[in-house]
């Protein structure tokens, strides 16, 4: 497995990651779930977990990604660490949504974002609780340009305070405005020092707008992590942008590969890239994916959407 460094100075981690977005609860937007899971209670998600961080380790994945929003997924990968060790995982979680879909596929509503100081300290303490000294990463979860958060000196200080303890400090983005987001974010200090050093931004052949932003932040020593590189499933077999006949699916045939490997394999070919993460749920997705390493050319054809369109798409999916 290749390897990149978190940043100028940050820790060393696999080129792929695994992200615990569709592990940590029962609901999530991607699709084919009750075919992939068949089991979503506590225990059921749990199991299948703690089996894909072990065919991740195995495949030489070194950094895992939670959130505070993503059920019980830093529960599920605190007490994988606590029976396996592995002193060379990386972790990184997020802070700023609060989970509310009480393990219930039909909640009205499943995560509530909140961007406030008491936010931040109440999640940051439950994060600790469940990693034990494990968090390498703590990034503000889909940070927008028009939150207050980037003006809001007490907090910005609490954040200056948990980058002062040895953690790297990063935000995520979200929605047709990321790169906006991310210029943003590169103007904040703190007693004259940046506070970011690291992203985590949304890029993949349909919507890769972020990437001159990204690739900026970047020059800057930051650390850039890419999800959703094959958009909760439409760049994946099955997916309406992969479909048979699509440039995906041929140069998927010609790499004896599936489409989602090609996907990846266009994220991980931006240079400005740290890493990208997977957000398989089977050992065979997971494999799937670790296939992008294999390829080595990218489409030929645009594939980009406008990203308004793209992000009114995604926003309407359904949580299954």
């Amino acid at each position: 497995m290749p390897t990149a460094r978190l940043g100028g100075g940050g820790p060393v981690v696999s080129r792929i990651g695994l992200g615990l977005a569709a592990l940590g609860r029962p609901a999530y937007i991607t699709s084919s779930r009750s075919r992939d899971l068949p089991d979503r209670s506590v225990s059921g998600m749990r199991a299948i977990t703690s089996a894909m961080l072990d065919a991740g380790y195995d495949a030489g994945i070194r950094y895992f990604d939670a959130a505070r929003s993503y059920g019980r997924a830093e529960e599920f990968l605190g007490g994988w660490l606590d029976s396996r060790g592995h002193p060379d995982v990386v972790v990184g979680s997020k802070w700023g949504y609060r989970y509310t879909g009480d393990w219930r596929l039909d909640a009205p509503e499943q995560e509530v974002k909140e961007h406030s100081l008491d936010m931040f300290t109440t999640q940051l303490a439950q994060t600790r609780a469940l990693l034990d000294g494990r968090l390498a990463l703590y990034q503000v979860h889909s940070l927008t340009e028009d939150s207050g958060l980037l003006s809001d000196g007490p907090l910005l200080s609490a954040l200056a305070s948990l980058r002062g303890q040895g953690v790297l400090i990063g935000l995520s983005t979200s929605g047709p405005r990321q790169a906006a987001t991310l210029r943003r974010a590169l103007a904040v200090e703190v007693d004259g020092d940046p506070l970011f050093s690291a992203a985590q931004v949304t890029w993949n052949l349909l919507e890769p707008s972020v990437g001159t932003a990204a690739a900026e932040a970047a020059q800057a020593g930051w650390a850039i992590l890419v999800k959703e590189a094959v958009a909760n499933g439409r760049l994946a077999p099955g997916g309406d942008a992969a479909g048979p006949g699509s440039e995906l699916a041929r140069m998927a045939a010609a790499h004896g590969v599936t489409a989602d490997a090609v996907a990846l394999a266009a994220a991980l070919a931006n240079p400005w890239a740290s890493l990208v993460l997977s957000g398989a749920v089977t050992p065979a997705q997971l494999a799937a994916n670790l296939a992008a390493l294999t390829v080595s050319d990218q489409p030929s054809t645009d594939l980009a959407e406008p990203a308004g369109a793209y992000w009114s798409a995604r926003a309407a999916r359904p949580w299954h």
